[in-house]
């Protein structure tokens, strides 16, 4: 019934409501909104406690919240918040499954009791509660609630300078088009030498100087964590030096003046490929790395030194003609044993020459500069995900090898799925070295802490690479298979 309810409104021509109607609309919206939170944290609570994600190979209820319910990472965090106060805030729950209350003007609630010494918030959340539902406004209930936090001071001062420490954040995240946007709690101490340094390096740079306040301090922020990275005084992650990843592709470094049109839309083509990864990096996560192009990386690129890696796309209509041509090749071996030795020389070398051609293709792949001229003389399509062209073999995991793996995935490789970036990452052997297992880009995946040590190696699970570049894992008993996504629809 709430459902059919829902879809009714969903579809409904609201244009066509009195302005009465649609605001009982959002009232009683409002009211299924803070019912579904209470809903939710009942369930979720006991789901959390008793560790339900482990049997999906998550490693935390927000993880499984982002993978088997499709809820973004903010999302997931804010249910995980309610399952919590759940058992911290019993009464404000019971006020959301109520009605008596909306889920922000509740979550606000919880957040300043919560500053409370842990005896007296359940009589706060009982005052704050009594006092909304008398029609007290948001600022006064502010008002109430810093009054009976400032009357916990005298006896919790100790406990209260902890818990200011407790609260110091910051969180640096990326927007769609790659800019990143830092806020945070700082402590004092903190927020001191961090005004100091940005201050010492935000001089105006003389008279041509016309940047504003902002920016400068923008760009003292940058020049201060260049000078930090360059000072080798970082310590080391995953045994690798610190250094920054920056991602150019090739598009973004050709002078491609005069050239011809086909190769401006190749570039165009590129460059929409890269904006896409940028996207993708700050909605899921990505290797800790900038993608560039244009000027942003043609002055990156000025001073650095550069390692460059190859990648393709596997071109499934050049696998087909590869196998069709190889099987021809035996056939030719066995149909002409007895044949001239010339004529089955100049034969062989035909198709040995168009072999290779299709090799070159198959690695190339569609998303390639030549493939790309090719396939808009010829019309092929499209098909398969970016995968390493140079692969290495090596007793350990040099350092080679750790970085393609890591430019590879890009992120923890979970068939389940996971967002833990490369950064946080460690490189694991589909088949173990023990068991023969080979190392080398092809046989290494990037796996986090949690799935690669606890999932793999304590509870038993298989990961697999298959060849199309997706991942499947299956559980100790074979009763839970996962698929990281469907494969690429071959082309045609």
């Amino acid at each position: 019934m709430v459902r059919a309810g829902l879809g009714y409104l969903a579809a409904v021509d609201a244009t066509q409501l009195a302005a009465e109607t649609q605001a009982q609309c959002l009232r009683e919206l409002e009211q299924a909104d803070a019912m579904t939170t209470a809903a939710r944290a009942s369930v979720l609570s006991p789901f959390t406690a008793a560790h339900g994600y482990a049997d999906d190979a998550d490693y935390s209820v927000r993880t499984w919240l982002m993978h088997r319910t499709q809820v973004t990472k903010g999302a997931a965090a804010g249910h995980a918040a309610w399952a919590r106060r759940a058992a911290t805030h019993r009464l404000v729950v019971a006020a959301l499954a109520a009605r008596e209350i909306s889920e922000s003007y509740a979550r606000t609630l919880c957040r300043w009791t919560d500053k409370l010494p842990q005896d007296s918030r359940e009589a706060a959340d009982e005052i704050l509660l009594a006092a909304a539902g008398q029609g007290m406004d948001l600022p006064d209930l502010a008002g109430l609630a810093a009054e009976m936090l400032e009357r916990s001071r005298p006896d919790q001062a100790d406990e209260d300078t902890d818990r200011a420490f407790e609260d110091r954040a910051v969180k640096l995240a990326t927007t769609f088009g790659g800019a990143g946007v830092i806020h945070g709690d700082l402590t004092p101490e903190c927020a001191t030498i961090v005004n100091t340094v940005l201050d010492a390096l935000s001089a105006p740079a003389g008279a041509e100087d016309t940047r504003t306040h902002e920016q400068r301090y923008h760009d003292a922020l940058a020049e201060a964590m260049r000078r930090l990275a360059a000072s080798d005084l970082l310590p080391e992650r995953a045994g690798q030096p610190v250094k920054a990843w920056v991602h150019v592709a090739l598009a973004g470094l050709m002078l491609l003046e005069g050239s011809s049109a086909l190769l401006e839309e190749w570039t165009g083509r590129v460059h929409a490929a890269w904006a896409a990864r940028r996207a993708e990096a700050s909605a899921g996560g990505g290797d800790g790395g900038a993608w560039l192009d244009g000027e942003a990386a043609e002055a990156v690129t000025c001073d650095v030194a550069l390692a460059p890696v190859v990648t393709g796309d596997v071109d499934l209509d050049a696998l087909d003609d590869l196998v069709r041509l190889c099987v021809e090749l035996d056939r030719l071996h066995r149909d002409h044993q007895d044949a001239p030795a010339a004529d089955t020389s100049r034969a062989r070398e035909a198709l040995e020459r168009a072999i290779i051609g299709k090799a070159a293709g198959l690695l190339s792949g569609p998303a390639g500069l030549a493939s790309f001229l090719r396939r808009r003389q010829l019309g092929a399509r499209l098909a398969g995900p970016s995968l390493p062209l140079d692969v290495g073999y090596s007793e350990t995991i040099p350092a080679g090898i750790r970085n393609a793996v890591r430019l590879r995935d890009g992120h923890c490789q979970w068939a389940g799925r996971c967002g833990q970036p490369a950064s946080a990452c460690e490189v694991h052997h589909t088949k173990h070295k023990k068991n023969g297992g080979a190392t080398s880009l092809k046989d290494c995946v990037l796996l986090c802490f949690f799935h690669h040590q606890i999932v793999i190696h304590r509870w038993g699970w298989t990961l697999v690479v298959n060849p199309d570049g997706t991942t499947t894992a299956w559980n100790k008993d074979k009763t839970k298979v996962l698929h990281s996504h469907d494969p690429p629809a071959r082309p045609g």
